[in-house]
C-alpha cells in the first residue's frame, strides 16, 4: 500500500502498510473521514513525520488522542493552529518551561518550531471524529505509533522520551532505558499537573543529555 509520509519515515515503515490491520485501519479512516467531520484535516493526519524526518528525530513527546474542538489538531500532539485559543495542557506545558528555563509563555501554540528542531509530537491515535475523544482508538492506530516508537528505539542512538501521564508511560515500555534517555512524570492536564508535572525540569534535562551526546540542543 502506498501511503503518503515522509520518505525516511516509509523506509522504516513499510512492513507495517502491508499488514491486514492498517487496511483495515485506511478503511475506517477514509469511511469516518466521509461520513463525519474528522481532525486533523485530511492532509496532516501524518504532520508528524512530515515535519521531523527519522534522521531528523532527537526527542519524542508521547501525547493520546488528537484534540477533537474546531480547528485545533493540526497533527502534532499538545500542538494548535496560530489563533487558537491554547488547551490548558499546553499552557501549562509552557509554564513548566518558563519554570525550568526562564522562557516567557509563546504568544501561539504552534509546535511546529519544535518539530522542525527534532521534536516528533506523536499521538498514539492520529485521528478522531469531532467532539468524541477516543472515538478512533483501537482501531489500528496504536499498533501503528508501536511500530514507529520500536523503530526509533531501535535503529537510532541517545534520544530523549517524555513520557507525561500513565498513558504515555505504558505506551513506552518498549524504550530500552539504557540506550536512550526516559523522562516521566505525571500528565500536564490541570487535573495532575501540580502533583508532579510542575517542576519535573524535563525541559533542561533533554536538554544537557542532548549537549552531552553532541547533538543541538532544543529551542524550548
Amino acid at each position: 500500500m502506498d501511503v503518503k509520509i515522509q520518505d525516511s519515515w516509509k523506509a522504516h515503515l513499510q512492513q507495517e502498510f502491508e499488514k491486514p490491520y492498517f487496511k483495515d485501519l485506511v478503511a475506517f479512516v477514509k469511511s469516518e473521514y466521509q461520513q463525519h467531520t474528522v481532525y486533523p484535516p485530511g492532509k496532516h493526519i501524518f504532520q508528524a513525520f512530515e515535519a521531523c524526518p527519522f534522521e531528523a528525530v532527537k526527542v519524542v513527546i508521547i501525547g493520546q488522542d488528537p484534540y477533537h474542538g474546531p480547528g485545533q489538531a493540526n497533527g502534532l500532539c499538545f500542538s494548535v493552529n496560530k489563533g487558537v485559543p491554547m488547551p490548558p495542557s499546553l499552557v501549562n506545558i509552557f509554564k513548566e518551561i518558563k519554570n525550568d528555563l526562564g522562557k516567557e509563555l509563546p504568544p501561539d501554540g504552534d509546535l511546529m518550531r519544535w518539530a522542525t528542531q527534532g521534536v516528533l509530537l506523536l499521538n498514539a491515535t492520529l485521528t478522531v471524529r469531532a467532539h468524541q475523544a477516543g472515538s478512533h482508538q483501537k482501531k489500528g492506530w496504536e499498533n501503528f505509533t508501536d511500530a514507529v516508537i520500536k523503530a526509533v528505539n531501535e535503529q537510532k542512538e541517545k534520544v530523549v522520551f517524555l513520557l507525561w501521564g500513565a498513558y504515555a508511560q505504558k505506551k513506552g515500555q518498549m524504550i530500552d532505558k539504557q540506550k536512550h534517555l526516559v523522562l516521566q512524570s505525571v500528565h500536564p492536564s490541570p487535573l495532575s499537573a501540580y502533583n508532579g508535572f510542575f517542576g519535573n525540569q524535563h525541559f533542561s534535562k533533554a536538554n544537557a543529555y542532548l549537549k552531552a551526546a553532541d547533538k543541538t540542543s532544543i529551542e524550548w
